[in-house]
């Protein structure tokens, strides 16, 4: 359910650039994208682009909440050695029936902390970047592979998109992962869901949760957080490939209960739904063809 995808922002302010790469990396995260069947051809590469709109709380845990519109990109490799596809950006050298080797790519929206009561007068969260591995173990899979069952093993590191970028840590956040192609017999339609805990480091945790001795005020008492577990996510995707464009849409659920930061007096919400939908519509192709095999 995760690729990797590469779009050219237009140009406008350094402000815009950073929201959109931001929320583009959002949709590369929660979209899926679909391929043909398994032992049917099509071309090496093709790129399309769009728009669509997601919705996203400042931060898990806040309790404010903003709608963008955003840019809905899509790209498919299929070479020899790496590939883009449905399943990831995939280094093919522990390819096989049971292992992958996956790029794990995500984000966050940035938040401004005179639009959000908790974090008044505290610096603004920068959006960021999430890139790191992610092993994956497919636990089962129907024999026409149109049904599978995985184990997703991500770690990503965490870097603010900003002028002077910087490491705010890292996370760890293992799910299952069932995938479902030409669902109730409709050709090109998929859908995806997946489900698992998360996991953070201090200092991943210090950036959104802390409240330092400086920013305490009656209200909003000094805090330190710790690390470690973070709450579940669940999301749920669709998505469809047309001729000549594609469709795809997500749900996601979180839950802090059990966080280790929920005393921060940042957390207003244990629980949160977002959601997106996109169009992209298909730009370009290879003129060669590659047998499809994933």
């Amino acid at each position: 359910m995760e690729r990797l995808a590469v779009v050219t922002i237009p140009s406008t302010s350094t402000r815009t650039r950073r929201r959109l790469l931001t929320l583009t990396l959002f949709v590369a995260m929660c979209f899926g994208c679909t391929s043909p069947s398994r032992g049917d051809e099509g071309p090496l590469w093709e790129f399309g682009l769009g728009a669509g709109a997601v919705v996203f709380p400042d931060y898990r845990g806040a309790d404010t909440s903003h709608v963008y519109p955003i840019p809905v990109p899509y790209f498919v490799y299929r070479g020899t050695f790496l590939r883009s596809d449905r399943n990831g950006l995939r280094e093919l050298f522990l390819d096989n029936d049971i292992v992958e080797l996956n790029l794990s790519v995500g984000a966050t929206t940035p938040a401004r902390s005179n639009g959000t009561s908790a974090r008044a007068g505290m610096p603004d969260l920068k959006p960021t970047i999430e890139v790191g591995p992610s092993l994956d173990l497919h636990l089962w899979r129907s024999v026409d592979r149109l049904v599978q069952f995985d184990l997703r093993l991500p770690v990503r590191g965490a870097i603010t998109i900003e002028s002077s970028p910087h490491s705010i840590g890292g996370f760890f956040s293992p799910r299952l992962n069932f995938d479902i192609r030409d669902v109730g017999g409709h050709a090109g339609w998929d859908a995806g869901f997946l489900v698992g805990p998360l996991y953070a480091n201090r200092e991943y945790d210090n950036y959104f949760y802390t409240v330092a001795p400086q920013f305490a005020t009656p209200s909003r008492p000094a805090y330190q957080a710790a690390g470690g577990y973070a709450g579940a996510e669940m999301l749920v995707s669709v998505s469809k490939r047309f001729p000549n464009f594609w469709v795809g849409a997500f749900v996601r659920h979180d839950t802090l209960s059990g966080a280790t930061f929920l005393a921060s007096p940042l957390v207003r919400s244990q629980d949160y739904w977002a959601g997106g939908f996109g169009i992209a519509w298909m730009i370009g192709k290879s003129d060669h063809r590659v047998k499809i095999d994933d």
